[in-house]
């Protein structure tokens, strides 16, 4: 049987060059059993036909949110309901933009506002659009709801220009498509993500704290979560949305933080991404400080903060694999190693952070060493999501090493 046998594939094509090899794709969903249904947006009719995307798929094609017909035969509600998955290829930065923050001005947006069923988008745009800080958040927002994305490719434009924001290739999108239907690789086992900064109150107003979005670790959370784990978030103050399918907890200070990562144990996996606070005050005070003309600023004393990724790596119950996470701003791979060995974790995720190529905290790309025990591996700069989606499947792989070649649970270490 064929992967796709007995499933509907609802396809959005919107504007952009591109499009044309949405038509491609029509075929090898049809050829691997798929049913496909259309959505053309007004940008998509400027590249293909209507007439086209029918003869292909065997099925009407929907443009219109307000025609009288398609609402009263089939209606944008019932359309994406009745898909297995949601596909947006190409998906052109308006109408990603428009996903992310809940517009729904015609039948794609409505219809994607509407639905319940997963959805994949396979972004194509020129390079400079791509990498504009309001379309990566607009991605990085997406990504943190559970949507899939199919990472645009790099390669020559029709603009005559050079860079990330091709299409990737049929074959790619419908394998992409393909495993949203296989087994996942990490389902049944459970995992632990840290994400955001903490804050370290100082009086009712002010506190300590850092410069991290959350960005990195909420990827990661959702990485997981679309292999099939079941995860646990565990994140500071950020202005992220909730990963989809991830219980999320709440927390601002790194002592709660260690109490709702110690309560989410045992767990198969753990990566402590959040950039939690070194030290917080002794003595928070409980009236808001005021600065008087001519007075000295108040003297803070300093406590040093719980090591949770030392606590979590010798814990009874640890996990079966503990992922730490190093910002670092000079002698990047020297610090990374030595912080492996000194918190005890199997693996560091190391990122220079404050450079103009590689700014870090806020930035919707990082640029990260993955640090083992025998091993440094520098990786390129890439999207958060992409970093999300590389440490994941690395993840897969030593697992299934662990497991000798079968797919049963993995253990924690405290279970085993």
């Amino acid at each position: 049987m064929t992967t796709l046998s007995g499933k509907t594939i609802l396809l959005v094509i919107s504007g952009g060059i591109a499009a044309y090899k949405a038509l491609e794709l029509i075929r090898l969903i049809r050829k691997d059993g798929g049913s496909v249904r259309c959505v053309l947006t007004k940008g998509g009719e400027q590249f293909v036909t209507p007439l086209s995307v029918a003869a292909l798929s065997e099925n009407e094609v929907y443009t219109d949110l307000w025609s009288l017909k398609d609402e009263t035969e089939m209606g944008h509600i019932r359309l994406s309901r009745e898909a297995d998955l949601i596909v947006i290829a190409p998906a052109s930065a308006n109408l990603i933009a428009k996903t992310a923050n809940g517009f729904a001005d015609d039948l794609a947006s409505t219809m994607l506002l509407a639905a319940n069923a997963p959805v994949l988008f396979a972004p194509a745009m020129n390079h400079v659009m791509w990498s504009n800080p309001a379309t990566q958040e607009n991605i990085s927002r997406l990504a943190a709801r559970g949507y899939v994305m199919v990472a645009p490719t790099e390669g020559d434009m029709a603009c005559g220009e050079f860079g990330v924001g091709r299409l990737a290739e049929p074959e790619d999108i419908l394998s992409a498509i393909q495993s949203q239907f296989k087994k996942k690789a990490l389902e049944g086992l459970s995992a632990l993500v840290t994400s955001g900064p903490t804050h370290e109150p100082l009086d009712p107003v002010r506190f300590l704290g850092n410069r991290s979005s959350g960005q990195q670790g909420h990827a990661i959370a959702a990485a997981l979560r679309a292999q099939g784990a079941n995860v646990t978030l565990v994140t500071g103050p950020v202005s992220l949305p909730d990963p989809a399918g991830v219980q999320t907890i709440h927390i601002e200070t790194a002592q709660q933080m260690l109490e709702a990562c110690e309560a989410a144990l045992p767990s198969d996996i753990a990566v402590f991404a959040a950039a939690v606070a070194d030290w917080r005050p002794e003595k928070a005070a409980t009236q808001k400080m005021k600065k008087r003309d001519g007075g000295s600023p108040p003297a803070l004393a300093l406590s040093e903060n719980p090591d949770i990724l030392k606590t979590v790596s010798g814990h009874a119950r640890r996990p079966g694999l503990v992922i730490g996470f190093a910002a670092e701003t000079s002698d990047t791979l020297k610090n990374a190693q030595e912080k492996l060995l000194r918190k005890g974790c199997d693996w560091i995720v190391a990122n220079e952070v404050g450079t103009e190529s590689n700014p870090g905290f806020g930035a919707g790309t990082n640029r990260v060493i993955l640090v083992t025990r025998t091993t440094s591996d520098p990786w390129p700069l890439l999207s958060k999501q992409d970093v999300a989606a590389r440490l994941v499947e690395r993840i897969i792989e030593t697992l299934e090493d662990k497991a000798h070649g079968t797919r049963d649970r993995i253990p924690a270490s405290g279970q085993r």
